[in-house]
């Protein structure tokens, strides 16, 4: 065997490291948020948290005895500048700041962030007290996440659901679906900007025709995600067009 030297170069990640922990059952988060990432010099690295293939707040709970172990398995010498959660219902079942605690005692990162502080976040820096919400899941699983809304201040007067219990259905609830869904929940009035809950949910090539469409804001779990992540990490959005959420990250 033949024994070369070898010099260390920088890392992949020369700009920026970033996780994302995402549940075993999602098919679509990974997907839409590299679309969304700049390419150049950010990684990105995932680990899979164990999920319920049928959604119920009892197994979203399961989660956090998860989370800790599940953020050990990033690799492991690396500095984030951001960690995300990537669970609407689970961020609001098991609470943001346990979400947190969890995730940086498994991995060194100066900031996690999960959907729904990501959207109070968002409500916040763009004047949003009434928010439309679309959801795949049962009345009960919404209830919690619209509670959370609720004790920070932001209203959810309109709220429609495919109601659907299974994970594996929801990643093929069809964009056009989507589409419809929330154009007419927003419709019926009250309401600010509309939010599609769910990571699992196909919805990046649609916020800007429902924006269009509805002339407000269009959100989906993903989208406020990828941005709260982009802010946390100093980066500009790749896909700027993917709603105007994005258009001035990074700026």
């Amino acid at each position: 065997m033949s024994v070369f030297p070898y010099e260390n170069g920088r890392p992949v990640g020369y700009n920026a490291q970033m996780g994302l922990i995402v549940l075993q059952s999602d098919e679509t988060l990974e997907y839409e948020l590299r679309r969304i990432f700049p390419e150049d010099g950010v990684a990105l690295y995932t680990a899979r948290i164990p999920s319920a293939q049928q959604v119920s707040t009892n197994s979203l709970a399961e989660m956090a005895s998860s989370l800790k172990n599940t953020a050990t398995l990033l690799p492991p010498k690396l500095n984030y500048k951001v960690v995300g959660y990537g669970c609407t219902s689970g961020a609001a079942v098991i609470g943001a700041e346990a979400v947190s605690d969890q995730i940086k005692a498994g991995c060194h990162t100066a900031a996690v962030t999960e959907p729904l502080t990501a959207l109070i976040s968002a409500c916040q820096e763009n004047g949003v007290r009434r928010l439309a919400i679309l959801s795949p899941y049962v009345e009960d699983v919404s209830e919690t996440l619209r509670q959370r809304l609720r004790r920070a201040g932001v209203e959810t007067p309109q709220f429609g659901s495919f109601n659907e219990e299974k994970e594996t259905a929801v990643a093929h609830i069809s964009a056009n679906s989507v589409l419809a869904a929330a154009t007419v929940l927003f419709q019926r009035g009250g309401c600010d900007a509309i939010f599609i809950s769910c990571t699992n949910l196909q919805t990046l090539d649609i916020i800007t025709e429902i924006e269009k469409q509805c002339s407000c804001p269009v959100w989906s779990s993903n989208l406020v995600l990828g941005w709260h992540m982009l802010k946390k990490a100093g980066l500009k959005a790749r896909s700027p067009e993917a709603g105007t959420l994005l258009h001035d990250v990074g700026l």
